[in-house]
């Protein structure tokens, strides 16, 4: 066989993959405006997941769905090499807006990525995976497939996110969201006000706290959240109030800390008020983002290569991912892939408007070409090669260590 570590097999294998990915091009477009057309929201991504398993396995791949206990998840896999590279592909929108966070140019972009990729596997030594990630917007499907399993022999992982602009190098906020709920006692509102608990009253009580609050959180926390349930009728004194509430911090260690702190104004509502609190997380918390110094660098020079230039932004932060997990886990990228979109900015309807725009199709193109040349530059340095392998028997040796202390 001829040796993958050769990094004169590089220019070859380059060719290769924007080749298959320019060769798929009108089915990759036609992918990213089929989702864009059919939004699916969290865990109902049914149609979605099963046209990307359709367009994977026309290809070769062996795809397995569902994945554990999501049923929008899927696992399609090419090769059989000993490196194991993943894209993750996204494809949950979000409720009222569609496609208002791009996630139909993250998800063919990663498709096309994978298939790119796929032309050199053999030649490479490598497995190529599409991973699909459903509830990116919701409870993190991502965190729930590491749960899994899902990742566990994945030596680098890839995305890209739609955006209006090019970027690499950027971190995320780490983010929890917890479904509130207050129990209190119904009365009549103007004849016998006193025999009631009023639960409105204690989520107010819970926010004014949250507001006072917000002078002492660190820098870069967020809370924000929205009421779901205040009462049935103004005549009664409510009797169960319900909210989803969000904590960001600038790291998941941060996070913790934060929403201790938020908890305590939820718990202060209960108790001026004699209401019950029910506090319970609403999934898993993500991460904030740690992208791949070599992964990064590869994947901007791959941009640049393609006419793009990609802004620095280490040190900056984005919003939050559950892709965070991932990459506290393993190496891996979130760059974003940008195209105009009239100065709009994700989860707007106007940002969701140009999703199926020229500039969007050739974003899904040259993500998928990107990523995956960014993957070749990896599967062909031999030092790289190795760092990754030794990270999946250090991750395996790790978890044999824990389970064997459990045990």
């Amino acid at each position: 066989m001829t040796t993958h570590h050769d990094t004169t097999m590089q220019a070859p294998a380059r060719d290769d993959v924007t080749r298959a990915v320019r060769d798929r091009r009108d089915d990759l477009i036609a992918l990213s405006h089929s989702l864009h057309a059919e939004p699916e929201t969290a865990l109902q991504e049914h149609r979605s997941a099963a046209k990307i398993a359709e367009l994977l396995a026309s290809a070769g791949f062996t795809v397995r769905r569902p994945l554990d206990d999501l049923p929008t998840a899927l696992d399609a896999t090419y090769g059989d090499g000993d490196l194991v590279l993943a894209f993750c592909a996204e494809y949950d929108a979000l409720p009222g807006l569609g496609h208002a966070c791009g996630h139909n140019v993250n998800g063919a972009a990663s498709v096309g990525a994978a298939l790119g990729l796929a032309a050199v596997a053999d030649r490479l030594d490598i497995t190529v995976r599409l991973i699909g990630t459903p509830a990116e917007e919701d409870i993190g499907g991502k965190v729930l497939l590491i749960e899994a399993g899902v990742f566990d022999d994945v030596a680098a992982a890839f995305m890209a996110h739609a955006a209006a602009e090019d970027s690499v190098g950027a971190s995320s906020l780490a983010i929890g969201a917890w479904d509130i709920t207050y129990r209190g006692r119904p009365a009549h509102a103007a004849l016998a006000p006193w025999e009631g608990v009023n639960a409105l009253d204690a989520l107010t009580v819970a926010q004014t706290a949250i507001g006072v609050l917000r002078q002492q959180l660190p820098p870069g926390s967020l809370v924000h959240g929205v009421i779901t349930d205040g009462g049935s009728a103004p005549n009664v004194v409510p009797d169960t109030t319900r909210a989803r509430y969000e904590v960001r911090a600038p790291t998941v260690e941060q996070l913790t800390a934060v929403q201790r702190r938020v908890r305590a104004c939820f718990e202060a509502g209960a108790l001026a008020t004699g209401a019950t609190l029910e506090l319970t997380p609403h999934g898993r918390d993500f991460a904030d983002l740690r992208q791949d110094p070599f992964l990064t660098e590869a994947y901007a020079a791959a941009a640049r290569s393609l006419g793009r230039a990609p802004r620095p932004r280490h040190g900056d932060t984005m919003a939050s991912t559950d892709m965070g997990n991932v990459s506290r886990l393993l190496p891996a990228i979130h760059p974003t892939i940008g195209y105009d979109t009239g100065g709009a900015v994700q989860h707007t309807a106007e940002f969701a408007a140009h999703g199926t725009s020229p500039g969007a199709d050739l974003a899904v193109i040259d993500g998928a070409t990107a990523l995956a040349l960014a993957a070749v530059s990896a599967a062909t340095d031999a030092a790289q090669r190795d760092r990754l392998l030794t990270g999946v028997t250090e991750r395996r040796r790790s978890g044999r260590q824990a389970a064997e202390g459990r045990a």
